[in-house]
């Protein structure tokens, strides 16, 4: 199982981004599924997080009401809007080790794909 991110680019401040997480081969319905998301020179933070049933979900303070995590057709998206410099970021989808349920914390995550950048600016 590996997860690929794409949907990463350059945005003017105030702008909107959706980014895409796919598992190639595989149906993402079975996991709970995070994203996550490492500016330079910070550690890496949680962002949002869905369980298997599309129900369950959870945000990071920073990001509440600002973005939407959802699943598509075996795909987890992840809607930004409103963003600004401190959004910029390389961006990482993963899923939960634990169970279809998304975590109380952001530990015990896997199968990380390589990241998309995001970059905030005018």
């Amino acid at each position: 199982l590996r997860l690929v991110e794409s949907g990463g680019a350059l945005v003017q401040p105030g702008g909107s981004l959706k980014l895409t997480c796919v598992a190639p081969g595989y149906t993402l319905i079975h996991y709970a599924i995070g994203w996550f998301r490492q500016a330079p020179g910070k550690e890496r933070e949680g962002v949002a997080c869905i369980a298997s049933n599309g129900r369950g979900l959870k945000y990071s303070s920073s990001v509440k009401d600002r973005f939407t995590i959802f699943r598509g057709d075996n795909t987890v998206e992840l809607q930004m809007s409103d963003l600004n410099a401190e959004d910029t970021a390389v961006y990482y989808c993963a899923t939960y080790l634990g169970g279809g349920l998304c975590p109380a914390g952001w530990h015990s995550f896997g199968y990380w794909g390589q990241g998309t950048q995001v970059n905030v600016s005018l």
